[in-house]
C-alpha cells in the first residue's frame, strides 16, 4: 500500500491482461450449477461498478421460471428469424449457422436493466447526457463478466431480442430499460479468440483501436 493506494506488480498486471483476453461471449454451455453464494459475489463485483452520479442504476432480474424462459426463447427465436431475412446469400448461410446463445442451456440467466426513472444521486451528471446511467449499468455487466471469468465460469450476451415485449413477458416496471440478457454457466470449450472471429464473420480492424489526437 503506497499514498496512491495498494500497489499491483507485473504478475498481476499480467494476469490482468490475460483476463481481458479470456472475456469472451460464450454461447455453449455445460449444464453445471452456479452455487447461490458464487453468483452473489459475481454480482457484488457488479455493484463496485462506478456510475453516474452515484446513482447505481442496474437491476438484475433472474429468470428462472420455465414460463419466462420459454418466453425469452420465443422472444429470440421470432427476432432471430426476422434479423436473418435481413441477409442474403452466403452471409444469410453464415448467419444460419452461428449459434447466438444459449438459451436452453445455460443454469443461470440474468435480465439486467437500467431504471430510467432513479432518483438515487439526485440527477448528477445527467442533465446532458442521459444516456450515463445506461453506461453505468454497462459497466457493472463488465464487472460481472470479469469476475465470472476469474472464477472460470462464461457469460455470453443476448440482444437479439425485443426489449418492450421481454418487460411485458418478466412483468418489469415500465421505467427500467433492458440493457443486456446475460447467460451464465461453465463454458463447454473456453476460448481466448472470439467465436464470431473463428466462425468467419468478422476480424479485428486496427482503426477501431487508434488514438485520435485534436
Amino acid at each position: 500500500m503506497d499514498e496512491f493506494g495498494p500497489s499491483f506488480g507485473e504478475a498481476f498486471r499480467d494476469e490482468f491482461a490475460a483476463l481481458l483476453r479470456w472475456r469472451r461471449d460464450v454461447r455453449h454451455f455445460r449444464r453445471d450449477p452456479i452455487t447461490p453464494a458464487l453468483l452473489e459475489s459475481f454480482l457484488d463485483a457488479a455493484c463496485l461498478a462506478p456510475s453516474v452520479g452515484y446513482s447505481q442504476p442496474w437491476r438484475f432480474v433472474e429468470v428462472a421460471s420455465v414460463r419466462a424462459r420459454q418466453a425469452v426463447i420465443v422472444n429470440f427465436e421470432r427476432c432471430n428469424a426476422e434479423a436473418l431475412a435481413q441477409y442474403e446469400g452466403g452471409r444469410a448461410l453464415n448467419y444460419a449457422a452461428l449459434k447466438l446463445a444459449g438459451l436452453r442451456e445455460a443454469p443461470v440467466q440474468l435480465a439486467v436493466f437500467t431504471d430510467g426513472e432513479t432518483q438515487v444521486g439526485h440527477g448528477l451528471g445527467r442533465r446532458t447526457m442521459p444516456q450515463t446511467l445506461d453506461y453505468s449499468t454497462v459497466m457493472a455487466i463488465q464487472n460481472f463478466w470479469l469476475a465470472a471469468r476469474a472464477a472460470g465460469v462464461g457469460v455470453g450476451w443476448v440482444s437479439i431480442l425485443d426489449p418492450e415485449a421481454l418487460r411485458a413477458d418478466l412483468d418489469i416496471p415500465a421505467g427500467w430499460r433492458l440493457t443486456a440478457y446475460l447467460c451464465v454457466g461453465y463454458p463447454e470449450a473456453p476460448s481466448d479468440e472470439p467465436e464470431l472471429a473463428r466462425r468467419g464473420w468478422e476480424t479485428r480492424h486496427g482503426p477501431s483501436r487508434e488514438l485520435l489526437s485534436r
